[in-house]
Order: structure tokens, then sequence, then C-alpha cells
């Protein structure tokens, strides 16, 4: 068993991290930019755990793309799909099973967990502090819940059926589909970008790199939110045009007293 993951700002990596420590504490995660270990770690393990964050009730691009170069690995693989979503997934676990059973995985389930908006530049799902530390400490109940049901071979279905698929495809996938069909050009770097590099450091797509002092993006953006939500200047943007708050799960999170309180 091992775990493949995309994580912008942590939710993905802790909920996949949560569960696998319950399921089977031996396994191993690797993050999905590490592509080489990935998939060794895919050809060398039969049960796949697969975690990304919901875009628009889509997989990411990466995500997509990474399973279709990778096509061949997937035969009679055991795959479990797990996203995280701000709000709504529809179908974003089915989204990405339906084009792994394309490539002869077979999918044991589906699981979608809400985390906190990762979305740093849009006011529209905003909480306070606690909602969001509240919203964790719901996540890691029912990640433990769902566990322990997997240790008993009962595995959620979340997003896999049809109605999940109806509600993905109109609720959101068909209005934003622009926005999720190929890797992101609208990264915007403003003047106050100090050429720090931690942008170009943290990304999963080696898109950014620092040009004359100042970060540059080369047009193949994740939509993962890494860079804006670690950058020192507040100087990068995507889907707004103004960064509201920098999520990353360790704000709200910074050791198991805290979130016990």
């Amino acid at each position: 068993m091992t775990g493949i993951y995309l994580s912008g700002t942590g939710n993905t990596k802790h909920c996949l991290e949560k569960l696998l420590s319950i399921v089977d504490g031996s396994a191993e995660m690797t993050p999905i930019e590490n592509t080489k270990e990935a998939i060794e770690k895919i050809k060398t393990n039969d049960v796949i755990y697969l975690a990304y964050p919901t875009q628009f009730s889509n997989v990411p691009y990466m995500v997509k793309d990474f399973i279709k170069k990778n096509k061949g690995l997937w035969q009679g693989k055991k795959v479990f799909c797990m996203t995280t979503m701000g709000l709504f997934s529809g179908d974003g676990t089915g989204c990405a099973a339906r084009l792994l059973k394309k490539y002869g995985a077979v999918v044991s389930g589906g699981l979608q967990v809400k985390m906190p908006d990762a979305v740093s530049d849009s006011k529209m799902l905003k909480k306070s502090f606690e909602e969001n530390r509240r919203i964790i400490k719901e996540a890691d109940i029912r990640l433990e819940e769902v566990a322990e049901e997997i240790k008993k071979d009962n595995y959620p279905k979340e997003g896999l059926s049809f109605f999940a698929h109806m509600a993905g495809l109109f609720g959101q996938r068909l209005w934003f589909y622009g926005k999720t069909k190929d890797y992101s050009k609208k990264l915007k770097i403003s003047d106050a970008c100090t050429g720090c590099g931690l942008c170009a450091k943290n990304c999963p797509m080696g898109n950014l790199k620092i040009q004359n002092g100042k970060a540059v993006s080369a047009g193949k953006c994740a939509m993962c939110y890494r860079c804006i939500s670690s950058c020192p200047k507040k100087a990068i943007t995507l889907l707004g045009k103004q960064v509201v708050e920098q999520c990353r799960y360790e704000k709200f999170v910074q050791s198991e007293n805290h979130l016990g309180d």
C-alpha cells in the first residue's frame, strides 16, 4: 500500500496521512511532483491511495496529466481516490476514478473531505480561525471513522455515483471547464515581489523562476495555491486580484494541544 498526493496548502497531505496512519501505519506517502519516486511506488504496490484537492468539481490538471502519461501503470491496481474540498466537490473523486478505470485500475472507493478553503485571493469561502479549526477537528474524526471501516473492507463510494457525476457536471464543471482543462497561464506577480525565491522552491511544477530579481511564471500553473499561500509579500494572485488571507494547514494547527482547546 502506498499514498500518492498533490497538496498545495497542506490540507490533502494531512488527510491522507491521517487516513493511512490508521489503515496501514507502514504505508509511505509520496508527493506527485516527485515523479520518478511516485512511479516506482505505484509499480511496486498493488494498493494505491490517490489524494488531491478538488478544483471546480474536477481533478487538478497536474493529477490528470500524471495519470494519462503513466497509463500503463494502473492495470490491475486497486486505487482509492480521496479529495479535499472547501465546500462542494460533486464527483471530484469520480473524475479521476473514471480515468483510472479506463486504464485498467480497480477503484475501491472514494472519499471527499471538507477542509479549510485554500483559495487565498477570494473572499467567497473565507471563515474565521475558530471555524476552520472546527472543520479540521470534524475532518479528523471523520477520517478516523472511515479508516476503521476500510480496515473492515467497507469502502466509502463518495463522488462515484451517477448522481454525483451529474451534480459535479452541472453544479460546477460545465461552467468552469476552461479553468481546469489545462495548466493555467493566469498567475499574476505584482511589483511587491522581492525575488526571495520561496515560490520557485515550493512550486510542484517548476513553473516559477527568478529573473532579474523577480519571480516569473512559465504559464504552467497547477492552481495548487502553494506559492500564493506562502509569499511573504502577498505578491502572487491567480483567481482573484488581491490576497485576502494566506491559508495553510499549519496556520490552523500548531500542535495537538492547540487543536484540542
